[in-house]
């Protein structure tokens, strides 16, 4: 088996202006809407706890429900996509 060694671009000299937080949040929803219908299409419901074999997820719910740890990862993710974007010498303009 090959060893994997990640390489991800270099996003910490990126700062993202403020007037970015509500596309972060917005793209932060949108992650978690694709990612909730991908378990739904799959067959997975909601369910209060983690259960594989009965394909049940307690995240399967509004983003707005979600626990503010969840939404802090969906953050993060879309976070570091933006800036991974400006990182490569694009600009995201409204």
């Amino acid at each position: 088996m090959m060893t994997y060694t990640p390489s991800p671009i270099d996003t910490s000299p990126i700062e993202l202006p403020a007037e970015m937080t509500g596309l972060l949040e917005k793209l932060a929803e949108h992650n978690h809407d694709i990612w909730a219908s991908g378990r739904i299409q799959e067959g997975w419901n909601y369910g209060p706890k983690r259960d594989d074999d009965k394909k049940e997820h307690p995240c399967l719910v509004p983003y707005n429900d979600l626990p503010e740890s969840e939404k802090e990862y969906d953050r993060k993710t879309a976070i570091e996509v933006l800036k991974a974007i400006v990182a490569m010498g694009y600009r995201v303009e409204k």
